[in-house]
């Protein structure tokens, strides 16, 4: 039986993959040449398609990486000579202030419980802290941050670079990236791709710090360091040998969202993570994890289990659809219901049906 993946990443392949990864395959993309003009053209048309959906202005360039994971380490080298401040409140962006102590940088940390989100007002970025790291959405427990705290904190402290973990609801956030330094994601959540590609959008100022830190014989990688990503970007190419494959397929994938429009994607993300509040509140078996609406996930539902949630995961997948367990230790407790454009309102009404009869 085939089944509709509704877990966190990878996740459902956005339905039109299939027909373009075989006109990738006619086209035989996987054997061209990333110094070729037709890997220009497709690294320029991902690019466009990018802007337009996110409204990246052109102050920012976009780059591919092999994973998000490995942006988080692009980014300590190459934007903090010292000092991080990092918002944590689960496992994802924990590890983002864990990458900066292993870098040797002094990461500071203002932490919340599992589950609580931040809002601006009770934020206190430290003086000297370069950076300050924020998690959009927390795919381990399903907590976001409004934009609206983002783009305050940013006005608050316009000195200082921001960054954006988007990882798991890109597009979904509106984010005004004239007050974004960088943000980065993975295409095997919400674009609905398999996974293999990192994408990091970073801003001038990015590169400015990227470059006063390298005159000042500081280490800023020798993989992937800004400097070398942009100077190649000017011609759209890249240092390394990229996935070519999978730029073609996110440029692709973009340009569908454009066309369905993003105000459209989002309303509908809106509309599917009401019906699953509102089923997880009224059912007996369930309730949602976050309690506080405001910082609750538009695109990673989490609820608790009253039965252990292996048993819920495996009745629903005799019925033809894949949820995610909880993370870490309350993986026993919790399901998590990815909520991405590659499943619609009424693929959503069929889950929560079958969650009904559990």
């Amino acid at each position: 039986m085939k089944q509709t993946y509704f877990t966190a990443g990878p996740a459902e392949l956005y339905p039109t993959v299939y027909q373009h990864l075989q006109t990738a395959m006619d086209e035989q993309i996987g054997s061209i040449s990333h110094r070729s003009a037709k890997f220009r053209s497709i690294y320029q048309f991902c690019d466009e398609q990018l802007r337009e959906l996110l409204t990246i202005p052109e102050s920012h360039g976009i780059f591919f990486t092999g994973s998000a994971s490995e942006v988080w380490e692009r980014i300590l080298l190459n934007c903090v000579e010292h000092e991080s401040f990092h918002l944590v409140n689960g496992s994802f962006s924990k590890k983002f202030c864990d990458y900066a102590t292993a870098l040797q940088k002094y990461a500071h940390k203002q932490e919340k419980p599992f589950g609580e989100g931040f809002d601006y007002s009770e934020i206190e970025v430290p003086e000297y802290a370069e950076l300050i790291a924020v998690t959009h959405n927390e795919t381990s427990s399903g907590v976001q941050m409004r934009p609206v705290d983002i783009h305050k904190l940013k006005r608050s402290h316009a000195k200082k670079l921001i960054a954006v973990d988007m990882v798991s609801s890109a597009p979904f956030p509106d984010l005004d990236f004239s007050l974004v330094d960088t943000a980065f994601f993975s295409v095997q959540k919400a674009f609905g791709l398999p996974a293999g590609l990192g994408v990091w959008i970073a801003n001038e100022k990015c590169l400015e710090k990227a470059e006063t830190l390298k005159h000042g014989d500081q280490h800023i990688g020798a993989h992937n360091n800004l400097p070398t990503l942009w100077k190649n970007y000017k011609t759209f190419e890249t240092p390394a040998t990229p996935n070519v494959l999978f730029i073609y397929l996110l440029g692709k994938i973009a340009q569908d969202f454009n066309r369905v429009g993003v105000e459209n994607l989002r309303r509908e993300t809106e509309e599917k993570a009401k019906m699953l509040y509102k089923f997880v509140e009224s059912h007996p078996q369930f309730s949602p994890f976050v309690k506080n609406d405001r910082h609750r996930s538009r695109t990673v539902v989490v609820a608790n289990t009253q039965k252990p949630s292996s048993e819920i995961i495996s009745k629903v997948k005799e019925s033809g659809m894949v949820v995610g367990s909880g993370y870490g230790q309350l993986k026993d407790t919790q399901i998590r219901i990815a909520n991405f454009p590659a499943t619609d309102v009424e693929q959503i009404g069929r889950l929560i049906d079958v969650l009904g009869k559990i």
